[in-house]
């Protein structure tokens, strides 16, 4: 049997995740404030600036031909795929996961992975506001939802990855909705 205060929850929950609402409901906001600043550690760290910096400067030979199509068809053992998850940054991230943090990852400035703790549904995300908001300096939070690639309810946050006051790309976490209750 669930709870009432879990089948309430939900029930807010699944409500702002069908009309699209981009708020933190008001029972997670002040957690989710609280881990916004912690994440913003992890964007400012010298191993994910320093990685952007060289994906930004010399990015992955097969990267400009990979397309967001060409990605979602990949399987884990792709070569390719292979390639990004075991760069530095990917094993860096991949130690970052944790009982909120569901999945994370890291952007050049052209929206191509530069590395991330698992597989993401998109190779690049330029043209959408996760990517986009953290290149202009700002944060993003989107609304409560079902992530493709996690399989949880989460809320995105994009982060400028700076250098010297500069966006040079964007990181992105996944947090469990569930786990800042």
């Amino acid at each position: 049997m669930i709870p009432k205060k879990s089948l309430i929850f939900m029930a807010t929950i699944l409500a702002l995740v069908v009309s699209g609402v981009a708020q933190a409901p008001p029972e997670v906001k002040s957690k989710l404030d609280a881990q916004i600043k912690l994440l913003q550690v992890i964007s400012a760290d010298p191993q994910v600036v320093s990685a952007v910096k060289a994906h930004n400067a010399a990015p992955p030979a097969d990267a400009a031909a990979m397309t967001n199509e060409k990605w979602a068809g990949l399987s884990l053992l792709d070569p390719f795929v292979r390639t990004v998850a075991k760069t530095p940054l990917s094993v860096f991230l991949k130690t970052k996961t944790d009982d909120v943090i569901s999945e994370i990852f890291v952007s050049g400035a052209d929206g191509s992975k530069a590395g991330f703790a698992a597989k993401t549904t998109y190779w690049n995300h330029r043209g959408m506001p996760k990517h986009d908001l953290p290149m202009s300096g700002r944060t993003f939070i989107g609304p409560p939802k079902m992530d493709d690639s996690t399989g949880v309810v989460e809320i995105q946050v994009g982060l400028p990855v700076m250098d010297g006051g500069k966006p040079i790309g964007s990181i992105v976490f996944g947090l469990r909705v569930d786990k800042l209750r």
